[in-house]
């Protein structure tokens, strides 16, 4: 049996919250963190706190091992190598080694296919490889809830041939799972590079990278129960061979002389300078506690919660929900006519609300869907059925103040 009141107790915040009357439904933002995270930052500083890769002594190999420990952790539950698995400082900044890697490799006048769903993250560093290469940036639309026809994806991809397509697993402001082994699986058949952005399924999903058949595929630890300031880049290692180094300095190379570097293989070519060692160990502190849990009954209380939250919300005649709620990692955006998205949160925050509103890093999906911003929910396995209601109570208030 999933027990949701053991599992809240395994998260200080979330106390910590309830004493001071807060309900936490932000976790597309940020997770929370379980105390075990909490404890191996801290016993790290405490009683290592060592460089590493770097040292012959006993707290630098006790560092190092953690170090890789943590590494092997995050390939396993991602299922690929060690050595295709790059710490990188997130998934924005995994995003941006890929495009600046790929530059040589993406010529004057090919296509980067993207969907008009991504975070900013997503498109920006894209935008750069454009302006550096000459190659063009296109895509693919959503409709008017902001969902993506698949079919109509797979057209363009056979339209436009792409050299790169770079797509979420599924949407942070909506929620949106994509399916993105179809068009992966179509986008090779024209030798694309393809990249899957895992910020937001990384905790509710547990992707196999190798299923998917991606060549490269970037997550956050912070939105997976881990340390902010730590994520990561899984690579098809030949891809991570082929890619150009993005950052230079310490730690990465072979041999330096006056005139020239030779660097590391991957994953340490990527990997230059004092890396966020305690991040690295907090996060496989994360893995380790997810893989305590039984998966299967994590995403069902998920979708339970889910599915109540939709029930509920949609009671409300003047709300408008968007986003494909059939195929979704567990959160919902709306908007209220007439209403900003900031003012319904600023009154929502002063019933002990925390949400989300704006256009979450996502303007082109909400000018796509022609609203100013949303209001988001973010669900994950840690919220029960008392955080939704306090939710909806506290949406009725707010409805009935505006009125």
């Amino acid at each position: 049996m999933f027990d949701i009141e053991a599992i809240r107790s395994d998260f200080p915040a979330l106390n910590h919250h309830q004493q001071q009357g807060i309900v936490y439904l932000d976790s597309a933002a940020t997770s929370q963190k379980p105390q075990c995270v909490i404890d191996a930052v801290s016993h790290f500083y405490e009683n290592g706190n060592a460089n590493v890769h770097r040292g012959a002594h006993r707290l630098s190999s006790d560092a190092t091992k953690c170090y890789e420990q943590s590494r092997a952790k995050v390939a396993q539950f991602i299922n690929c190598h060690a050595n295709e698995l790059v710490w990188t400082k997130g998934a924005t900044e995994a995003i941006n080694l890929v495009a600046y890697g790929l530059t040589p490799l993406v010529g004057k006048d090919e296509v980067i296919l993207i969907s008009e769903l991504e975070h900013h993250a997503n498109i920006v560093p894209w935008q750069q490889l454009a302006k550096r290469s000459g190659a063009s940036l296109r895509a693919i639309p959503v409709d008017v809830d902001g969902i993506i026809n698949t079919e109509q994806a797979l057209e363009l991809i056979k339209e436009l041939k792409p050299k790169v397509l770079a797509i979420s697993h599924a949407s942070n402001a909506l929620g949106n799972i994509q399916q993105v082994e179809t068009l992966i699986k179509a986008a090779k058949a024209y030798d694309a590079f393809t990249l899957v952005d895992g910020a937001q399924s990384l905790l509710h999903l547990r992707p196999d990278v190798k299923a998917l058949d991606c060549d490269f595929f970037v997550f956050s630890a912070h939105k997976c129960l881990g340390p902010t300031g730590i994520g990561g880049l899984y690579g098809r290692y030949p891809c991570l061979e082929a890619l150009e180094v993005f950052q230079t300095g310490g730690e990465m190379v072979t041999k330096v002389s006056i005139e020239q570097a030779e660097f590391n293989p991957p994953p340490g070519k990527f990997e230059t300078g004092t890396p966020n060692i305690a991040g690295v160990v907090g996060f496989g502190a994360a893995i380790d506690y997810l893989s305590t849990l039984d998966m299967e009954q994590v995403r069902e209380h998920e979708m339970q919660l889910f599915t109540y939250l939709h029930q509920q919300l949609a009671q409300f005649s003047q709300v408008r929900i968007l986003g494909d709620l059939n195929n979704n990692i567990g959160t919902i955006s709306f908007v209220v006519s007439g209403e900003h998205p900031y003012d319904l949160a600023t009154l929502m925050d002063m019933e002990g609300i925390a949400l989300r509103h704006g256009h979450h890093c996502a303007q082109p999906l909400m000018a796509a869907l022609g609203v100013n911003g949303t209001v988001r929910v973010s669900l994950a396995f840690y919220n029960n059925q008392a955080d939704v209601d306090a939710f909806i109570a506290a949406l009725a208030n707010t409805l009935e103040m505006i009125a």
